[in-house]
């Protein structure tokens, strides 16, 4: 293969599945259903609370897990002997464990990033913090409109694997594909994880609209900016267009924009509401990736001479002393131009 993977073994794949969050317990799950696989959790309770109820209560409430699902808390049990590795780890936490488990792990097997953020120090994507660690590895990504809850509860879904190599990306995808969750393959893993990153920004710029009382006018206006000012940041960086406008780009938007479930939106509503970040960020259990992502999105951008002017508006909020009316009345200064071939706003 073009990649210099190794083939996957005739044999099921073994998959170890690290970190024991609501999304990685998901695809946990879902890998468990044909391959074995184990799920790799911080916390020895949940670890032995997954292998023995066959539930995650913190993340996944009222929710059974297959009971072919282990888990550990040790990363060595975890990754000694897979073949396939998945990281569930928030993005500013992925370089830590994967240093841990560096000495562990088999040479070539692939890594697949779920982590939909940018690395706060390097602005580096996940992809690129896994080549850094784990140099030679396959890296890719796999994203699209899941919230996992639902796809636990059997709604269907679908999202995109994204893997350098288009053979080892179909290959994978077959690993977490059922009736009811479509994975869809592609090469094209720099719009793949621009557009996982860049949507949580734009989630809580929707969010502060919800909080403030907006009507779904000025949410929909704002969705579809978002989608033009993520598609112009992301090909300027190497990504396609066509991905953001797929089940990565403005399906994931959607999604995180408009569900109840999203942790960014929920941010973005509360800041709305009057609330300050360290408030909201204080009485939330899981990580919000979108604050952090939006400071890094405003650098790269800087680097690649383009403007985002949404992304700009949310970092004021959550990382400086800006209001939520304050980005709209910031965003509506600013005149407009060519709907699809001017500025991103």
């Amino acid at each position: 293969m073009s990649s210099g993977a190794a083939p996957l073994p005739r044999r099921q794949p073994r998959v170890a599945v690290l970190g024991a969050g609501s999304w990685g317990t998901t695809m946990a799950s879902i890998a468990a259903q044909s391959s074995p696989t184990v799920l790799w959790a911080r916390s020895a309770a949940v670890a032995h609370e997954v292998s023995a109820q066959h539930t995650n209560s913190t993340y996944l409430p009222d929710i059974s897990l297959p009971p072919s699902l282990l888990a550990t808390s040790s990363l060595e049990e975890a990754v000694s002997e897979a073949d396939v590795l998945v990281c569930a780890v928030p993005s500013q936490g992925l370089r830590g464990v994967l240093e841990q488990i560096a000495p562990m792990v088999r040479p070539w097997v692939p890594v697949v990033s779920l982590a939909k953020g940018l690395e706060l120090d390097t602005q580096k994507r996940m992809t690129e913090v896994i080549a850094d660690v784990l140099p030679g590895h396959p890296a890719g990504a796999l994203a699209g409109p899941n919230i996992a809850i639902e796809v636990m509860t059997g709604y269907a879904a679908a999202a995109t694997l994204a893997m350098p190599d288009e053979g080892t990306a179909a290959r994978l995808a077959d690993l977490f594909r059922t009736s009811l969750f479509r994975i869809y393959s592609t090469t094209d893993v720099i719009g793949v994880e621009i557009a996982g990153a860049l949507k949580n920004v734009y989630a809580i710029a929707v969010g502060m609209a919800d909080g403030a009382g907006a009507g779904f006018n000025t949410k929909a206006m704002v969705m579809t900016r978002a989608a033009r000012e993520m598609s112009i940041l992301g090909q300027a960086l190497g990504g396609e267009r066509e991905t953001f406008s797929g089940l990565a780009g403005v399906g994931d938007l959607i999604v995180t924009c408009t569900s109840p479930h999203s942790r960014n939106r929920y941010v973005g509503e509360q800041l709305g509401r009057g609330r300050t970040i360290a408030e909201v960020l204080a009485g939330m259990r899981q990580v919000a990736e979108g604050v952090k992502t939006s400071s890094v999105a405003i650098k790269l951008a800087a680097d690649a001479g383009v403007e985002l002017p949404i992304a700009r508006e949310v970092d004021a909020v959550v990382n400086a002393d800006a209001t939520a009316q304050d980005a709209y009345r910031g965003l509506l200064r600013r005149p407009p131009g060519h709907e699809t071939k001017g500025d991103a706003w």
